[in-house]
């Protein structure tokens, strides 16, 4: 734990949003035709990983007598907070059928998830164009 928090330390408390400036160059890359689909993919999937495992966001897991869940600290939108069995919790949300409703209405619950959501649909469909050629028209 002491290595973390001299990591966070080294960096002001801005080692958590290094997704932010790997966005930024995935949008530098699109308008920069000349970056070539390889940059655009290796951004793409760096903003992903940011947003559904490092972005903070709060926890949502579901937690009993509150209906807009656990307002934890979390990292990233498919982990939970600090609790151990909020860590697993909303990815088993995706497994079960009757809870994926009640975890897509968790991706757009306040401001930050809401951002972060769109950011990694939004990375995962820049991977996709990037992938398929003839999509992008140069």
């Amino acid at each position: 734990m002491a290595i973390s928090g001299a990591r966070t330390k080294a960096f002001g408390g801005l080692g958590q949003w290094w997704g932010v400036l790997a966005g930024f160059l995935l949008i530098a890359a699109w308008v920069n035709s000349a970056a070539g689909p390889a940059v655009v993919i290796v951004l793409s999937a760096l903003t992903a990983v940011w947003c559904f495992f490092q972005a903070p966001v709060t926890c949502g897991a579901p937690v009993r007598g509150r209906e807009d869940g656990c307002r934890n600290n979390a990292s990233g939108l498919l982990l939970g907070c600090h609790i151990r069995q909020h860590r697993w919790q909303k990815l088993r949300m995706l497994i079960l059928r009757r809870q994926i409703r009640a975890f897509c209405a968790g991706l757009f619950s306040d401001g930050k998830a809401t951002i972060v959501t769109l950011a990694g649909v939004g990375s995962f469909v820049s991977a996709l164009a990037a992938l398929v050629p003839g999509v992008v028209v140069h």
